[in-house]
């Protein structure tokens, strides 16, 4: 029964072929592309909507050299946000329950952050290493603990998200369980868990939500240490 509960987390594949690839894709034929039409439908007002929204939020506090990022983490917002709705759905699978998959996002784009203040104000950079006014005893240590808390940044990305996600696909999974297997012994019981249930998938909901916007805003918090 145990293993059962984490099945769902287990990469899909066809005949030997992992599909998780294809599983990340697919959130984007689902965005509609705009014609070359004046008239645009509904739908894509409110996909350009959405999208300006999004810049809006994650560029005010950058600097016009942050903003070459705007593509790059609109997009990696649109795609954790279409990925983490979609994963909530019966029968789906969520790639960002992976924790190798969300390392791979979280490295590389902190990396560059890091690069991009290495290259462009060393010193300012080395500096966040040791705060102003550090008592001189202290500063062989002070200087070990941020460096240290500078190295975990895109671990801690990627584990928060993955935590977080997994712990709710599992908390679901475990109260419809419940729901099922109370509904002909205690039906009152088993209607009471599924109100539960219900809450829960709401709660589920915003929590997609906001861990894909916690994880493309702390990105755009450490690119704007280093610009």
């Amino acid at each position: 029964m145990n293993l059962s509960f984490f099945d769902q987390f287990t990469s899909p594949s066809l005949l030997g072929i992992p599909l998780i690839l294809l599983s990340m894709l697919f959130p984007a034929l689902i965005i509609p592309t705009p014609g070359n039409r004046w008239i645009t439908n509904r739908l894509t007002t409110l996909q350009s909507w959405l999208f300006h929204l999004i810049a809006k939020q994650l560029m005010t506090p950058l600097n016009k050299k942050g903003h070459k990022w705007t593509l790059i983490l609109t997009s990696l917002m649109i795609m954790l946000l279409s990925i983490n709705l979609l994963g909530l759905l019966p029968y789906t699978f969520t790639p960002t329950t992976q924790l190798s998959m969300n390392l791979a996002l979280a490295f590389p784009l902190w990396l560059a952050t890091l690069l991009t203040g290495l290259r462009n104000q060393p010193s300012a950079t080395l500096g966040h290493l040791l705060p102003e006014g550090t008592p001189t005893p202290l500063i062989p240590a002070l200087i070990m603990i941020e460096t240290t808390s500078l190295l975990i940044r895109p671990l801690a990305l990627g584990v928060r998200l993955t935590a977080n996600l997994t712990a709710g696909h599992l908390l679901i999974q475990l109260i419809s369980t419940a729901s099922t297997a109370l509904l002909p012994i205690m039906p009152a019981i088993s209607i009471l868990t599924t109100s539960i249930l219900l809450l829960l998938t709401i709660l589920e909901v915003a929590v997609a939500m906001i861990q894909a916007y916690v994880f493309v805003l702390l990105l755009s918090l450490y690119l704007q240490e280093n610009i």
